[in-house]
């Protein structure tokens, strides 16, 4: 099953040519390529697959896929994994 998660934009930076983030997942923050997204700016929530920010979307719409994941407990695997350097 593949699964994107939402988060939120906190910084906007490049790394070797690439347009990349650094998203907060609910206290997790992750570097995230922002490449597929160019219009996303600080405070946007964006969805995330495997790394990669396919889409921007509203603040209500993270907000409930957030919420029903933790209902799932996906976060918890989120929370467990390292943070970012």
């Amino acid at each position: 099953m593949c699964l994107a998660v939402p988060g939120q934009v906190e910084d906007i930076f490049e790394r070797d040519g690439l347009h990349m983030a650094t998203v907060n997942f609910g206290g997790v923050r992750k570097s995230v390529c922002i490449s597929y997204t160019p219009d996303a700016v600080i405070r946007d929530y964006v969805l995330v697959h495997v790394g990669f920010a396919i889409s921007v979307i509203d603040e209500e719409e993270a907000r409930r896929t957030l919420a029903a994941l933790d209902l799932t407990d996906e976060l918890n695997e989120l929370r467990t994994e390292a943070p970012i350097e």
